[in-house]
Formats: C-alpha cells, structure tokens, sequence
C-alpha cells in the first residue's frame, strides 16, 4: 500500500496529522506527496514515519528549501505502474485530458492545491487528488488515499479522516 497525501500545511496553528493518517504512513511500502507540505520539517516527519521511500513535489505555499530539494514535477514507476505528480493540475474543465497530454508516459497523475478529494478517470488514464489531511476548506471531511497497484494497474482509494 503507498500513501498518498498533498495540501499538509503544517505547521500552522497547532496542526498535526491526524492519528489515521500517521497509521497509514507507518504501514505504506511509499509515500506520494504532490506538495504544499509548508516547511522543511513537515516532509522530514513524514519521511520519518514511512518505512519506504517519500516520493514528493513542491507545491505554491512551499518554503524556499523545499522548492530547492522538490521538482515541480516528478514520475516514479511503482509495481508496473508509473505515476505522475504535480501539485496544481489547473482548472477542472478538461483537466483529465489536459494531464494525459502532459504526462503522455503515466498511467494516472496525483495533484493537489485545490484540497477537494477527485479521482477521475478515462480511457485507463486517472487522476487523484486525495484532500488534504489537515485543511479540508470546502472538502465535506479531512482526507488522503491509498494507492495499490495490481499486475500494474493503478487502483486509488479515499481515506476520510
């Protein structure tokens, strides 16, 4: 199972994961983070808690350091299937379309910025944006996902928190 996280803005006020989330990334293989992490440390916490890789992106509120150590994209191959991360995938009109020709390689891309939890697909090609664990703003519930990939087929899933 990889974790899939985005929009963790911490620290802000006196956020932490919530206690499902900090589950999830003890038992992940991977973590797939498509930005706004906010500072430095919030990625070393969670690269701390997984006991796999942290595959991440920076996002539009990311401190300097991290936009110095995080692409602005990135595509990682997991289990036979390759995933692309950026963090805002623009507008909603044709964006499934739009990320396909972006990403012509990849079998689904995980963005996030809006933190509206969206898994949309078509024609085999998908996009995820798992919420965001810590600001849910418009989002009816805090969230992140899990990916499990099968003979390397992408299969999403939304974790409320």
């Amino acid at each position: 199972m990889i974790a899939v996280l985005a929009d963790t803005h911490m620290p802000k006020g006196g956020r932490a994961l919530p206690r499902r989330c900090v589950e999830l990334l003890r038992e992940a293989e991977a973590v797939l983070h498509a930005g706004d992490f906010f500072a430095a440390p919030v990625l070393r916490e969670i690269e701390a808690r997984c006991p796999g890789p942290v595959h991440a992106v920076h996002g539009n509120v990311d401190e300097a350091e991290l936009r110095r150590l995080l692409p602005e994209t990135l595509e990682v191959e997991l289990a036979g299937a390759r995933i692309a991360m950026v963090h805002d995938a623009g507008p909603a009109k044709g964006r499934v379309g739009r990320m396909r020709r972006r990403f012509p390689e990849a079998d689904a891309v995980v963005f996030g910025h809006s933190h509206l939890p969206l898994h949309e697909g078509e024609g085999g090609f998908q996009i995820f944006n798992p919420g965001s664990p810590t600001e849910r703003r418009r989002a009816p519930r805090h969230s992140m996902g899990v990916l499990r990939v099968d003979s390397g087929r992408p299969a999403f899933e939304h974790v409320w928190l």
